[in-house]
Order: C-alpha cells, then sequence, then structure tokens
C-alpha cells in the first residue's frame, strides 16, 4: 500500500461497511489505521480480497480521544475540498460566461469549444462538491456523470465546428487571443489550486483531469488565433475547435474508466 491509487482501492472496499469505519493512512509507511466496531472480521477479509499483499500488524482497543482526531482529519479534509471545489466552480462559471459571449462575437469555432469545456468543468465541479464527505461509490457515480457531461458537449462544440464550416465565419484573431490567455490564466489558477487534491477520490481526479486538459485547450486557442492573423484564414479556429472537441472527448473516456 504505497501510492494513492491503492488507498482509493481501500477506501473502496471498506466502503459501506457497518458500523462505519474510520481510516488513516501512512503512505511511506505502507500502514493503514481502521478504526472501527465489531466488525474486525469482514474488515480483515475485504483488505484481503485487495490482493495487495495486506496482513494484520495488531489490533487493539483506542482512546475515545483517538477517534475524535480521527474524524476531525476526515472532516478537515472534507472542507479544504469543499474549499477548493467552490474556487474552481466560482472560476469556470464565470470563464464560460465571458468566453460563450466572446466567442460568438468573435464568430470563433475555438472559444466556443472552450467555453462548452468551461461549461461542463462547472458543472463537473458541482457535482464533486456534492460528493465531498459522502461515500466512494457516490464519488464515483458524481464522476462518472461529469464524464458523460463531458461526452455530450464535447459532441455538441463539434457539431458547432460543422455548422461553421458549412455556413462560414470569420473569426477576429484578436479577441481569441485575448481572451484564450485570459482563460489560460483562470485555468492555471485552476490547476494550482486542486494539485494537491489530484490524488483524491474520483471525484478529484476528475477535476483534476478537466483543468488539465482546459489549459491545454487555452494554448490551442491562443495558437489558433495567431494562425487566423498571419494567413487571414478561418480553418485555424475550426481546425482548432475540432481538436479541443477531441481532447474533452477523450477527458470524458478518461473519467468514465475510473474506478476507485
Amino acid at each position: 500500500m504505497d501510492c494513492p491509487s491503492e488507498e482509493g482501492l481501500i477506501r473502496m472496499v471498506l466502503d459501506g461497511i457497518e458500523p462505519r469505519v474510520l481510516l488513516e493512512f501512512d503512505l511511506p509507511g505502507r500502514q493503514v489505521r481502521v478504526f472501527h466496531g465489531a466488525n474486525a472480521a469482514i474488515i480483515k477479509e475485504r483488505m484481503l480480497s485487495v490482493g495487495l499483499g495486506a496482513t494484520l500488524v495488531k489490533t487493539s482497543p483506542v482512546l475515545e480521544e483517538e477517534v475524535a482526531r480521527a474524524r476531525d482529519l476526515e472532516e478537515t479534509a472534507a472542507q479544504v475540498e469543499a474549499g477548493i471545489l467552490k474556487w474552481l466552480l466560482a472560476i469556470n462559471g464565470v470563464m464560460f460566461g465571458v468566453e460563450i459571449t466572446v466567442g460568438w462575437l468573435a464568430q470563433s469555432t475555438g472559444l466556443i469549444a472552450d467555453s462548452l469545456d468551461m461549461f461542463a468543468d462547472a458543472a463537473v465541479y458541482g457535482v464533486a462538491l456534492y460528493a465531498v464527505g459522502r461515500s466512494v461509490r457516490t464519488k464515483l457515480r458524481a464522476a462518472h456523470f461529469s464524464g458523460w457531461l463531458q461526452l455530450v458537449l464535447a459532441l455538441g462544440a463539434l457539431a458547432e465546428v460543422g455548422r461553421r464550416l458549412v455556413f462560414g465565419s470569420e473569426p477576429v484573431s484578436g479577441l481569441m487571443m485575448g481572451f484564450g490567455l485570459l482563460a489560460l490564466t483562470a485555468n492555471v489558477w485552476c490547476l494550482v489550486l486542486i494539485s494537491r487534491n489530484r490524488h483524491g477520490g474520483a471525484h478529484m481526479k476528475a477535476s483534476w483531469i478537466f483543468s488539465a486538459n482546459d489549459v491545454i485547450a487555452n494554448l490551442g486557442v491562443i495558437l489558433a488565433g495567431a494562425l487566423v492573423a498571419w494567413t487571414g484564414s478561418r480553418y485555424p479556429d475550426l481546425i482548432i475547435g475540432v481538436i479541443i472537441g477531441l481532447i474533452v472527448l477523450n477527458g470524458a473516456r478518461r473519467i468514465l474508466q475510473l474506478r476507485n
């Protein structure tokens, strides 16, 4: 038991046990401390079922103060996650409104696709915020829901590229680059906020994947704006719109493959 993924797996197999258990992980020491009631047998059985070579080091009564400390640590971690997700939700919600408006005015499929990605992310962070402090399975369901939402909006962005390819567009390169840079700044901020919690539950892993994808998409919008200005052609904008749509689709695939 030496990495966050294995921690997530252990949390998954012990989720739903009654009476509820509290877990305290020591990853460098490869140990997990389980605070439990009269359910030691089923805990041991499930730990062995994980296949990580778990062995029982010792079992002993604990003071109520130790249980309270473990509970406080769990609650503090949940509060930290909630605080991060509220910031991410606010940032992406505001940027969606800005980018969808400017993207439409600038006739930029790149900005429109990126704005839909921002909207999907805002919804993702809202779902993840709901999952904070809840069971591992609830967090996984929340992550999968956000993945499906990401999938739908990616297909919508690709459809918008197709519509503008058929009916034409005249993207404004200056607006593309300026607001692409603004969105990049916002998403780098999001990455910094979530970086320490990116190995948390599935809902936090999903949030990290979405934020990382956004940074790539923002760089693409800036590049497309520069190419539109240089060539005078709308095709760089259409191409980057397709690429962003595909990046979002790949992000949705990775989220839907999360298991812990």
